[in-house]
């Protein structure tokens, strides 16, 4: 029977530490650390997800604050309030709900952040420093995933590691961590010939090609770690109701070394990722570290894999 990873208590863990963080820097007479939230437009789940951050940061002590514009808002005025937020001192994330209305360019808005507050670790800038190995801010649930992986393994050298999903949100980002943490590495995707055969040669199979239960038991060879990043509504046969499943048959994968459940597995990590990074921000504004536009090559090396696990 494989053990459960349970990622609501590694969240905890982690949002017991970084209310620590926050309030070491309150201490030390430092600005309590912002989080900004952008929402255009009415998306229903998208009101879910900033209710559910913003109470996150009440619980660790970091102030929030939300702008909420309506769908016909103007690209120019929302790039402008952007430019605001990047220079408010008191605003040390920021983040901007997607999906965007159709009007707006979304890749626009993003780049728009600044790197030094891109919480969200999707700026092309903190893009390229991950890619690089030279710190950053790390995308939360990529980061999510290395710090439920360090929970099983103690060392991940020389692991045999195989990522379902080519995402730049996931996929590519999860990569290039587990390359960092020298795990030899194959990134596949739903379209990868003799995928099935390919999985069962891994160590860490980390699925996040969107694709419910794509991930059988045959696919995972005993003693395995499974990180299951997938998340999809589903109607069960059984009982005629929806379900939450996974990118992997959960049931089916019994005989490996460990397993994060869906729901209750990698999501929970999201969000406490993204608290630990608005306080990753804050620290280095405290230290005087955040680079100015000039300065984004050679940036000191702070990886935020390093810092909050």
């Amino acid at each position: 029977m494989a053990d459960i990873i349970d990622g609501r208590a590694v969240a905890r863990d982690l949002d017991e530490k970084t209310k620590a963080r926050v309030d070491a820097l309150v201490a030390a007479g430092h600005p309590r650390p912002g989080l900004t939230v952008i929402l255009v437009g009415d998306d229903g789940a998208s009101q879910v997800y900033v209710r559910r951050k913003i109470k996150a940061c009440e619980k660790v002590g970091i102030t929030s604050t939300e702008h909420r514009l309506p769908a016909d808002t103007k690209q120019a005025d929302l790039l402008k309030l952007i430019d605001e937020l990047n220079n408010d001192p008191t605003v040390h994330g920021i983040l901007c709900q997607v999906p965007l209305p159709d009007h707006i360019d979304t890749r626009l808005v993003l780049r728009s952040i600044s790197p030094d507050k891109d919480v969200d670790g999707f700026h092309p800038v903190n893009v390229g420093r991950l890619s690089t190995g030279t710190g950053g801010i790390v995308p939360c649930t990529p980061l999510g995933v290395m710090i439920l992986l360090g929970t099983v393994i103690d060392d991940l050298k020389g692991k045999d590691a195989v990522v379902i999903g080519k995402s730049n949100i996931v996929g590519k980002p999860v990569a290039n961590l587990l390359l960092d943490a020298e795990c030899t590495v194959t990134v596949t995707h739903i379209y990868t010939h003799n995928l099935p055969e390919i999985a069962r040669k891994a160590d860490i199979i980390v699925a996040a090609a969107g694709a419910p239960e794509l991930v059988k038991g045959s696919w995972v060879k005993p003693g395995a770690v499974i990180i299951d990043v997938g998340i999809t509504r589903i109607m069960d046969e059984a009982t005629g109701k929806e379900k939450l499943v996974g990118d992997v048959a959960f049931d089916e994968c019994q005989h490996a070394k460990a397993i994060t459940p869906v729901p209750g597995g990698v999501g929970p990590m999201t969000i406490a990722c993204l608290l630990a990074n608005t306080v990753q921000v804050a620290e280095r504004m405290a230290e005087g570290e955040v680079a100015t536009e000039s300065d984004y090559a050679d940036a000191p090396d702070r990886s935020m894999h390093g810092s909050a696990s």
